[in-house]
């Protein structure tokens, strides 16, 4: 029934603007309060002025009325809510914490949370043929990462010359926190080298995961990469007659055939560049860096996958469709020849107005 009926607003108010509070006592029955209005007021959208439009509820408050008095038993009992003591609640939320920290605790030592146990247990699943360095090692061998021991440096990180206890000569690359190269990539390069080798491909010694801290051990490559020996300045740039630059061709399609067709697992490159074929002491090439790679099953006609790898030695129908086939790899490397047999980079700037593409050069 109507709590208040005929309520006029302006009668109580006297004065235009003022406040009106009205304070109702209600029973609840199933937790649940319906408050209906109807409206029974006359408006206006001139008078006083104009945008008043009548009366207005600017607020509504409901506070549960508490019998402090309440007794069961002969004992008294402390307000809750519906019913509930404040020390069931207490007992309640403090048992619920208690089980959220024993899950929390349970997971830290299954390694469940943090980088660390994350990587490692993506790698459980990877037929490894490689080994596991500590970090100790690895800090020892390139003299706790001194510059001076530096040989090249990329989006992904550094990678650090070093000898291992042994005498054996290693390449240490190591992911920066700011790495272009994920977790995913990390994983995906150890598990796709590790199951490849071939003269012509870089050889995966181990890595090393400790904390924040990725590396890759690689084999050590006395001449650094193609891009080094064509382009590079002072004694990194190299003079490579007719017969070495066929041999670095050669050899580099010889890789890309193990990968495309001769290997157990059919892998797409996808960063086929200058800076990715490292050159050994007799100026043979070995393809580097599978961070990019793709699985390539013979039943696909292409793979549709996101864009990834190098303006300028992408292949058209992969930077424009995103379909990936092994033909990608193919337009790279013809991209590279051209770069070796030339002697210029495939993308050079002058200023910023100005840059210089290979192939309309040769257009």
């Amino acid at each position: 029934m109507p709590v208040l009926q005929n309520f006029n607003i302006m009668d109580d108010a006297s004065v235009f603007g003022n406040v009106v509070i009205r304070n109702f006592t209600a029973n609840v029955t199933n937790h649940t309060l319906k408050i209906h209005f109807n409206w029974a007021g006359k408006g206006t959208t001139g008078i006083p002025v104009r945008g008043v439009y009548g009366p207005l509820i600017s607020a509504i408050s409901v506070e549960p009325a508490v019998d402090n008095s309440s007794t069961k038993n002969g004992n008294s009992i402390s307000p809750g809510v519906n019913g509930v003591s404040v020390g069931a609640v207490v007992g309640i939320v403090a048992g619920g914490i208690f089980i959220i920290l024993v899950i929390l605790s349970i997971l830290w030592r299954r390694g469940s949370l943090g980088q660390q146990k994350t990587l490692e247990d993506d790698l459980k699943g990877v037929d490894l043929q490689t080994g596991k360095f500590t970090f100790k090692q690895l800090k020892a061998a390139t003299t706790n990462f001194d510059k001076a021991n530096k040989i090249g440096e990329g989006g992904f990180g550094s990678v650090y010359k070093g000898i291992l206890a042994d005498g054996t000569m290693i390449a240490v690359k190591q992911l920066s926190s700011k790495s272009k190269q994920g977790n995913r990539e990390f994983v995906n390069e150890i598990g796709m080298i590790s199951a490849l080798q071939h003269p012509h491909l870089v050889s995966l010694y181990g890595y090393c995961i400790e904390g924040n801290q990725l590396l890759l051990v690689y084999e050590y490559i006395e001449n650094n990469s193609v891009a080094h020996a064509l382009f590079g300045a002072g004694e990194s740039h190299l003079k490579l007659d007719w017969p070495t630059r066929h041999k670095i061709c050669i050899g580099i399609a010889r890789g890309l055939a193990h990968l495309h067709e001769e290997s157990r697992l059919k892998v797409v490159h996808r960063d086929i560049k200058a800076t990715n074929v490292l050159l050994d002491k007799n100026l043979n090439p070995k393809i580097s860096d599978f961070g990019l790679a793709k699985l390539d099953e013979e039943d696909n006609t292409h793979i549709s996958t996101r864009i990834a790898g190098t303006f300028g030695y992408m292949a058209p129908e992969y930077a424009m469709r995103g379909y990936l086939t092994d033909k990608a790899d193919v337009y790279s490397f013809g991209i590279l020849v051209l770069e070796i047999v030339s002697g210029r980079n495939n993308t050079s700037y002058r200023t910023k107005a100005e840059c210089f593409y290979l192939l309309d050069w040769l257009t």
